[in-house]
């Protein structure tokens, strides 16, 4: 199995990423990829991917949160930690009108930069979104090409899901969409290609309702095999079907 989407360099798991990972290990998954979300975090992405070569898959990437913090040379940054890890994806960013004062200009600005660059150096994209799907559209349709892109917990509507189909969209599913009122996100889910489904747990965020695994009440990463076996049953799939999905939107065509 592998970790479509988490946060392992997170403050709440500082030292014990070691002892995460032998779970995860333990419970049949074999790689998670580790989203940087501001200049703040990249440096401890690229450390862990320096440190658990064979299991850290990193990816840069300035979340719509961060935005306002951002240095004048972010772009720069980003773009440095890219080149010096070349199997690193972009990620996590995005749009979100959820948030107070979301300053959506500023948003766009930020996201058409880092999918012009997942262009450029031909690396997929996770992408964040809340409250802004039309928007979201509107971007994607109006670039001149896309790279290889995931929706992250992604939790829009049925007519969302299918206009990003057409755009090559590929969606993950967090355990937290497990819980009983998330019946309509489920219900899009089960709509979907199986073949662009993608598992996730966003951990030390988005916890399960029953999780297996327990870490100070945060999300345990390690509860991925849950997340695929619970998935697997509600749309009827072998959970083995995650992984190579995984590997399929990684490819760099």
């Amino acid at each position: 199995m592998i970790d479509a989407h988490n946060h392992l360099q997170d403050p709440r798991f500082s030292g014990r990423q070691g002892e995460l990972i032998q779970t995860m290990k333990s419970v049949g998954i074999t790689a998670c990829i580790v989203n940087g979300t501001s200049e703040e975090d990249w440096p401890e992405v690229a450390r862990l991917a320096t440190e658990f070569p064979d299991f850290v898959r990193p990816s840069f990437g300035l979340h719509p949160w961060k935005i306002a913090r951002a240095s004048g040379d972010w772009f720069e940054k980003l773009r440095s930690h890219l080149l010096t890890h070349p199997q690193a994806s972009i990620g996590e960013c995005g749009l979100d009108r959820w948030m107070e004062n979301p300053q959506v200009e500023a948003q766009q600005k930020a996201f058409r930069q880092q999918l012009t660059l997942a262009l450029e150096l031909q690396r997929p994209l996770t992408i964040h979104c809340l409250k802004a799907w039309g928007v979201l559209l509107e971007e994607l349709k109006n670039a001149p090409a896309l790279p290889r892109f995931l929706l992250h917990s992604f939790s829009g509507s049925w007519e969302s899901a299918q206009e990003l189909l057409k755009l090559g969209a590929y969606f993950s599913f967090s355990g937290h969409f497990l819980h009983p009122r998330k019946e309509k996100v489920r219900a899009v889910f089960k709509k979907l290609p199986p073949e662009r489904i993608l598992i996730e747990t966003d951990a030390p965020d988005m916890p399960l309702p029953h999780p297996r695994f327990f870490l100070d009440q945060l999300n345990h990463p390690a509860n991925l095999c849950q997340i695929a076996e619970e998935l697997a049953q509600l749309i009827g799939q072998e959970p083995a079907l995650f992984v190579k999905n995984t590997e399929r939107f990684r490819l760099i065509s």
